[in-house]
């Protein structure tokens, strides 16, 4: 992959084989996060599991304490009662059958998560082969399957992040803006590091976290040393 300028002068701002405490490594990133928008910062977790195998996987969901940053819009896909209450708390888009097949025949997404009652999964599940490939099914443990549909609202538009392996046992995840400055990002930094670490496989044989990666939209990656190996 051919880098720019800046990205290779960035790199070469820092030592990229040594590992930072967590605090250094942020002010590495913000310091060489220097494009004209405002950039992401980025967490890559990889793990010392079998992703292939179903007693060591690693998912969970954790709502920041500083949010995410991004204006996450939401589509409820609900009838009655609680169609109404997904619209009083917020929801960006709301319906059933008919944005179901907007879905399939328009090759409509102009959503980031898809929250449904359960009674609504039998709809949903039509359209799971095109919700599955981009992240949007939703799903019971990750409380985007629920009857309470304000609460799950009120969860992802305040940060809520899902965290879960790839193929390659890496966790990826946004832990907000360049924006927020150290502190903020040092204190999500720490509360999905410790939920990941929570969410340990009973399955998992030596050492759990293998590498920690914080980057920026358009930076290279800085290591942080690991907590829990």
């Amino acid at each position: 992959m051919k880098h720019g300028k800046k990205y290779l002068d960035s790199a070469k701002a820092y030592d990229r084989a040594k590992q930072y405490e967590v605090g250094e490594a942020v002010d590495v990133v913000l310091n060489n996060a220097k494009a004209k928008f405002d950039e992401t910062i980025e967490l890559h977790v990889r793990l010392g599991v079998d992703p292939k195998q179903a007693d060591q996987q690693v998912r969970g969901v954790i709502v920041l304490p500083n949010g995410t940053g991004k204006n996450v819009r939401v589509l409820v896909l609900a009838k009655g009662d609680k169609a109404d209450a997904a619209t009083a708390a917020g929801a960006d888009y709301v319906g059933a059958e008919e944005l179901v097949t907007k879905i399939q025949k328009e090759n409509w997404f102009d959503f980031d998560t898809v929250i449904t009652t359960p009674d609504m999964m039998g709809v949903v599940g039509r359209i799971g082969k095109l919700l599955g490939p981009k992240g949007l099914m939703p799903n019971p443990k990750s409380g985007t399957v629920t009857m309470d549909v304000a609460k799950a609202i009120a969860d992802v538009k305040a940060g809520k992040v899902e965290y879960r392996l790839d193929k390659q046992a890496i966790i990826h995840c946004a832990i907000g803006k360049k924006s927020f400055g150290k502190d903020k990002l040092v204190e999500n930094y720490n509360a999905l590091t410790d939920a990941i670490i929570k969410a340990k496989p009973a399955a998992a044989k030596g050492q759990y976290v293998k590498s920690v990666t914080l980057t920026s939209t358009m930076g290279p990656g800085v290591k942080v040393v690991p907590k829990g190996v």
